[in-house]
């Protein structure tokens, strides 16, 4: 994992520098006051980046926790794929908190090697182990992974490398159904997922894995847990706790979102693109407009800050 420990360290190395050099960024005013995020799996050809990236363009928020699994050690172990795609997510989340935004990074097993640095902050992205968050309502929910209750990953680690290879196998038939699927006008579809839910025994696993998790927050006292690791995105209530799982940005490309009236809710990238373009559509022209007397360079450089 060296390699990956020394990217790790160069991207914070830049951030800490261009912060110096950028204190003067312009702060975008927050859509939400929180995003939630896990399973991202860079470095995996199945991660959905540039939806990732859209996602995160259409929703700047005040705080951003990264739920683990975002850099995927098990995977460039077998072999380095990090496309340009991969870098840029990187390099928004550095310039999230450059623009004033708090971003929490609550390592899973899949980036376990980012365990080491529990306690440091890179770039400004505090790493931990789990956090209490508090809603604008007063809520109380413990953030954490979520691979402590998987009995796979915790007692025969070498089960879930086995399985984290066949779902691989998986998500490329699923990349060639829906590249199909596309040529023929059809939205995108999830095979993992849909097997997942049809499977007596990974739906049996959700349900266990679920309800540990909500018993370990009753105990801990809290009202609620946001957490990934399982790629099921919900929110329900199970035994008087709020249980919510972001999801992923393999299959699901969803998100949890905290609204600025405390409400949480479960969003699903695809769904709220096609609204998101039916509002522009809608909606008075708000083309950037630039003025002819500026120079191109800095045409191209307030563009850059706009999309970013």
């Amino acid at each position: 994992m060296n390699k990956l420990n020394g990217y790790f360290y160069a991207n914070a190395l830049k951030a800490s520098i261009l912060d110096n050099k950028d204190s003067s960024t312009i702060i975008t005013k927050p859509r939400v006051r929180t995003v939630f995020i896990s399973d991202i799996h860079l470095g995996t050809p199945g991660c959905q980046a540039q939806a990732l990236l859209e996602f995160l363009r259409a929703y700047p928020s005040e705080q951003l926790y990264l739920v683990g699994d975002i850099i995927d050690g098990w995977q460039l172990r077998q072999g380095w794929y990090w496309p340009q795609s991969h870098n840029d997510v990187i390099q928004k989340l550095l310039r999230r908190v450059r623009k004033g935004c708090k971003v929490v990074y609550v390592p899973g097993n899949h980036d376990e090697f980012a365990r080491q640095f529990l306690g440091h902050s890179f770039g400004g992205i505090e790493v931990v182990e789990e956090v209490i968050y508090q809603t604008v309502d007063g809520r109380k929910f413990w953030i954490i992974h979520g691979d402590y209750f998987d009995g796979v990953v915790q007692c025969a680690k070498w089960l879930a490398y086995v399985g984290d290879n066949l779902y691989e196998l998986t998500l490329k038939l699923n990349r060639y159904l829906n590249s199909l699927r596309a040529r023929l006008g059809m939205p995108y579809w999830s095979l993992s997922r849909y097997l997942k839910h049809k499977v007596k025994t990974a739906v049996s696993y959700v349900t266990s894995f679920e309800q540990a998790v909500a018993m370990e927050a009753r105990h801990r006292g809290l009202d609620g847990v946001i957490c990934g690791h399982i790629h099921h995105p919900e929110i329900r209530d199970i035994n008087g706790i709020t249980y919510c799982n972001d999801g992923d940005w393999v299959e699901s490309l969803s998100a949890l979102i905290e609204h600025f009236d405390g409400r949480i809710e479960l969003v699903h990238w695809p769904q709220c693109q096609r609204e998101l373009e039916n509002q522009s559509s809608a909606s008075v022209d708000d083309t950037l407009v630039i003025p002819d007397h500026m120079p191109a360079t800095a045409k191209v450089k307030e563009k850059d800050e706009a999309l970013a």
